[in-house]
């Protein structure tokens, strides 16, 4: 969220609820529903700036799902079997169902219906836009120029956020940690996290650390240089940099809270928001389509 935010400092950005992807694992509609509104919350509170980006639910552009067929009408089957996310939900339990191997496919729709021209990626997520270009290039190559091809923007410094667990932290996962959850339910899922049996004396890698890569992403240099000589010296057990972690993470999300409660007083706050952000993706979708539609034949 933090690099995502921080972009919309540069040039006029879109930021979509994705709402159609979580079809392919969550069932419960009214979940779904206070998900959406909760990640709005959730974004608006971390400081996304509704006069200067348009944050919407991606089901308020459903044109992106009429692209999102023209696209697979020439994806290769090849390409998308070699998609990283579907290898990844497949062995995480997920059933093979056509949404979720066509997953890529939609994400390249979501991505070329705004004319986009850079999309902020992590590492694992590069493959994504290398397929979104595939794709556009041969509708390009078929049809004529119709799509210009976006360029990934990766932050260096923008490391994949460990859960618990210390796989990739991800809700479907279930092994992250809420970070506007109260102060016990956050506390217990910190505390949660897995960690060796190294003795409290013995000396410990912080580089095979999740508490140390989720304190990195928080903590200043030298609050992150201490705590990795801790780490290297023994005499501290893992419970009480747990606690550090904590106390780190509940002062730093402090001011995003107190935002975050300003907001949910104002009843129609975010569904303002949304309605203005969808008017203005939907501007631009309709010119895209009307674009795409006279390239491939359809009225």
């Amino acid at each position: 969220m933090r690099p995502a935010i921080e972009l919309q400092k540069h040039g006029e950005t879109f930021y979509f609820i994705a709402d159609y992807h979580a079809l392919t694992s969550l069932r419960d509609p009214k979940a779904l529903r206070e998900n959406s509104q909760r990640v709005a919350l959730d974004f608006l509170a971390c400081g996304l700036d509704p006069e200067r980006a348009a944050l919407f639910r991606q089901s308020d552009v459903p044109q992106v799902t009429e692209l999102a067929w023209i696209l697979s009408t020439v994806a290769p089957m090849g390409l998308l079997e070699r998609a990283h996310s579907y290898k990844d939900k497949l062995a995480r339990g997920l059933a093979p169902t056509v949404g979720l191997f066509s997953y890529p496919v939609l994400m390249a729709a979501d991505i070329l219906i705004y004319d986009s021209d850079a999309v902020p990626v992590g590492k694992d997520q590069k493959q994504h836009i290398e397929i979104t270009r595939d794709l556009a290039v041969k509708i390009n190559e078929t049809y004529g120029d119709v799509f210009k091809l976006p360029e990934p923007r990766i932050n260096p410094d923008t490391q994949v956020v460990p859960g618990i667990d210390g796989q990739k932290m991800s809700k479907s996962y279930g092994n992250n940690i809420d970070i506007f959850g109260n102060e016990k339910e956050m506390r217990k899922r910190v505390m949660s996290i897995v960690t060796d049996s190294t003795p409290v004396e013995t000396p410990k890698d912080p580089d095979k650390s999740t508490i140390v890569q989720l304190y990195s992403l928080f903590g200043s240099k030298d609050e992150l240089a201490n705590m990795r000589d801790r780490f290297k010296k023994g005499g501290t057990g893992y419970g009480d940099f747990k606690k550090e972690l904590f106390d780190k993470l509940w002062e730093y999300f402090a001011p995003m809270r107190k935002r975050r409660e300003e907001i949910q007083r104002d009843k129609s706050y975010i569904d303002n928001v949304l309605a203005k952000g969808a008017k203005r993706a939907n501007e631009i979708a309709d010119q895209v389509m009307q674009r795409v539609r006279k390239a491939v034949g359809l009225r």
